[in-house]
């Protein structure tokens, strides 16, 4: 009987540390992974190649939140061309005229996202010491794949 006694409180002490373990992992692991699926933030990248001061990166937080904004309100713009444009699907018969003028609109958008990226870029340059430039030229190298979109998993439509 004594041995049975020993090994229920052996189970019973393996299963809480078990547990305890388990309800470590739940609450804790989220606060240590890098979002964007495990890559670090584009923002922590440059700040690291670029070896940013305090103030570089006071002034690259200032360069983001403007570029972000300027973003949003293109990539607003554009869902709403594209709401526009697909709505005309539901027409007896599309309109080539409105069709090509909401298109020209989204492309429009587009080139102006990609001109915003660049100056992006730019603003950052400026902000770049002269020891810190031939790392700003190996960023540029770089900078498709750091910005390239996440990885999406296959979807059937």
């Amino acid at each position: 009987m004594e041995k049975t006694k020993l090994l229920t409180i052996a189970v019973i002490g393996l299963l809480l540390i078990n547990l305890g373990t388990l309800g470590f992992l739940l609450l804790n692991g989220k606060e240590h992974r890098p979002p964007n699926g495990g890559r670090p933030e584009p923002k922590e990248i440059i700040i690291e190649k670029l070896n940013f001061d305090k103030k570089q990166q006071d002034d690259y937080a200032k360069l983001i939140q403007w570029h972000r904004g300027e973003i949003t309100r293109l990539d607003d713009n554009i869902r709403q061309a594209k709401n526009e444009l697909y709505s005309q699907l539901s027409q007896t018969e599309t309109n080539a005229k409105t069709k090509d003028s909401l298109i020209s609109v989204i492309n429009f958008n587009q080139k102006q996202i990609e001109h915003t990226h660049f100056k992006h870029f730019e603003d950052i340059k400026k902000l770049c010491r002269k020891d810190q430039m031939e790392n700003f030229n190996a960023l540029t190298e770089e900078l498709s794949r750091i910005f390239a979109p996440k990885p999406r998993r296959p979807r059937h439509d």
